[in-house]
C-alpha cells in the first residue's frame, strides 16, 4: 500500500525536476537529459535518482533570471515595487470570521471536483442546472448523469469515507486548505509571532501526519525527519518546490496584520521556504499580503496590487498576475480570461495542473471578474478548473475578509454549520466562530 502513495519516491518525478530546473534558468546538457529519460521508476532506482538530482542541482541558473527570483527575503524587499498605505476599516472580526467562512466555503464547493478537467466540470454543472455556479455540488443526481460525468461519491481525500458532495456532509470537513489555516494558528498561539521556519518544520513533525501532507510538503516533510533543515529541506530531491501548496497555507498570517502585507508576507515567507523556492514562496506572501489588504477595503485589482506589492515584480509569478489585471482592463471576458490560461498551462499535465502560477492567475480572474459578489467569485474559481478547492479557497478567503462574515450569502454559511473537521493535532474539530476569535486575538493592533 505504501509503495502506491505518491511524492514518495525521487525516481518517480524526477523528469519533472528538469522541468522545474529548466524554469529556473537552468541548461539541461543532453547526456544528463537521457539519463533521466532512461530512468525507470520505482524504489530500485533510487540511488541513481538521487545522484540525478545531485547533478542537475549544480547546473548553473541564468545569473539574470537568479537576480530577479531570489530566496532570501531582504533580496525579495529589494525588488518589490512600491506599495501605498492602508487604513484599516469595518468590524475586525466579523472580516476575520469573513476569511474562515469564506476559505472553508470555497474549498467545499471546490474539493467533489478537484483533478478534474475544465470541461467535465463545467459539463456537470450545465447538465444539473448550476452554471454559472449558484450552489454547491451535490452526487445526488440521476444515475445516468453520474455515469455520464463519473460522479462517485467516495473516497475521499485523507481517508475520508466520500468527498465532499454538500448531500454527503453535515459540516466543513478535512481538506489540506484548512488543516494548513488551524495549523498556522497552533503556529501563532503556541510560538508567537516571531515563530522561525525551524518552529514550523518543528510543528509539521509533531502536529501534521506524514501522508496528510501532498507534493512539495510531503517531499519536505521527508527531508526534515532525515534531519535537512530549512531551507535545504524545500529543494533537496523536491521537483514540486513552484507547486501551490504554500500559496494554501498562509492565509491567517494576512488576518492577524490588518492593513499590514509587509509583515504578514513576511509571516508567509518564513513558513513557505520550508518547503518552496522562488515562485512557490512568493505565491505564499501574494497570498498572505492579500489577505492583509482586504481589510483595508478597496477593489479587487487594488488587493491584487497589495499582494504583488510583496513579490519581486519582476518574477514569473508576478508578470503572470500583470498579465490577468491588463486582460481585466482591456475587458476581455471572463471567458476569454481563463481560455488564455489554459491555452498557457496544460490541466492535463500533473506539473502544469498543480504549479503556483496558474493556479494564482485563476485566483485574480475570479476576484477580478467576481466583481466582490462571494457566489460568483468562489464559482469562477471551480468553473475555471485547474485547483479548483484551493483557488476558490483563496479567492472565497480574501473576499470574505473585504466584505465580512456578515455579508456572506446564507447558502454558503449555513451548510458548514459553523464545525471544521481537521487533521491537525490536538483540533480533531473546531467551532469556526471560535477559530476566528482566537485568531482576531492574535492580531496586530
Amino acid at each position: 500500500m505504501l509503495e502506491q502513495e505518491l511524492w514518495l519516491r525521487a525516481a518517480d518525478d524526477i523528469a519533472w525536476e528538469l522541468r522545474q530546473a529548466r524554469q529556473e534558468g537552468r541548461t539541461i546538457p543532453q547526456e544528463l537529459q537521457r539519463q533521466v529519460q532512461d530512468l525507470p521508476s520505482g524504489s530500485d532506482c533510487e540511488q541513481a535518482a538521487w545522484k540525478l538530482y545531485a547533478a542537475i542541482a549544480q547546473l548553473p541558473v541564468d545569473p539574470a533570471q537568479a537576480a530577479r527570483e531570489p530566496d532570501d527575503l531582504d533580496a525579495i524587499r529589494a525588488l518589490r515595487p512600491q506599495s501605498a498605505p492602508l487604513t484599516l476599516s469595518g468590524d475586525v472580526e466579523d472580516r476575520v470570521l469573513g476569511g474562515w467562512l469564506g476559505r472553508c466555503a470555497g474549498c467545499l464547493l471546490g474539493q467533489p471536483v478537484e483533478s478534474w478537467t475544465r470541461a467535465r466540470i463545467q459539463g456537470l454543472l450545465k447538465e444539473t442546472g448550476n452554471y454559472p455556479i449558484v450552489r454547491y455540488l451535490s452526487s445526488d443526481l440521476p444515475e445516468e448523469i453520474r455515469k455520464r460525468w463519473d460522479v462517485a461519491d467516495g473516497p475521499g481525500p485523507y481517508d475520508a469515507l466520500h468527498k465532499n458532495w454538500i448531500n454527503l456532509i453535515d459540516c466543513m470537513r478535512e481538506d489540506d486548505d484548512t488543516n494548513y489555516t488551524v495549523f498556522s494558528l497552533k503556529i501563532l498561539e503556541r510560538v508567537g509571532r516571531n515563530f522561525t521556519s525551524e518552529d514550523v518544520a518543528v510543528g509539521w513533525l509533531t502536529s501534521l501526519p506524514f501522508l496528510l501532507t501532498c507534493s512539495a510538503e510531503r517531499a519536505a516533510y521527508r527531508n526534515l525527519a532525515n534531519l535537512v533543515p530549512p531551507p535545504a529541506s524545500a529543494s533537496l530531491r523536491n521537483p514540486y518546490r513552484e507547486w501551490i501548496g504554500a500559496q494554501i497555507r498562509t492565509d491567517l498570517y494576512g488576518w492577524v496584520n490588518p492593513c499590514d502585507p509587509e509583515t504578514a508576507a513576511d509571516m508567509a515567507w518564513r513558513d513557505a521556504r520550508i518547503s518552496h523556492t522562488k515562485n512557490g514562496i512568493y505565491g505564499a506572501m501574494f497570498a498572505a499580503a492579500m489577505s492583509a489588504a482586504a481589510f483595508g477595503g478597496g477593489t479587487p485589482a487594488s488587493i491584487l496590487r497589495q499582494g504583488l506589492g510583496q513579490i519581486p515584480a519582476q518574477s514569473r509569478l508576478a508578470s503572470a498576475v500583470e498579465e490577468v489585471l491588463q486582460w481585466h482592463a482591456d475587458g476581455l471576458s471572463a471567458e476569454e480570461a481563463v481560455e488564455r490560461v489554459h491555452q498557457a498551462w496544460d490541466e492535463t499535465d500533473s506539473f502544469d495542473w498543480c504549479h503556483v502560477i496558474p493556479n494564482a492567475m485563476l485566483v485574480a480572474m475570479a476576484l477580478l471578474w467576481g466583481e466582490c459578489d462571494f457566489t460568483r467569485t468562489i464559482g469562477l474559481a471551480v468553473e475555471c478548473g485547474f485547483d479548483t478547492d484551493c483557488n476558490a479557497a483563496t479567492a472565497g478567503s480574501v473576499l470574505g475578509v473585504l466584505l465580512g462574515a456578515k455579508a456572506l450569502p446564507a447558502q454558503w454559511v449555513e451548510p458548514l454549520a459553523d464545525r471544521l473537521q481537521t487533521g491537525v493535532h490536538g483540533y480533531p474539530e473546531a467551532s469556526i466562530s471560535d477559530l476566528a476569535r482566537r485568531t482576531a486575538a492574535l492580531m496586530k493592533r
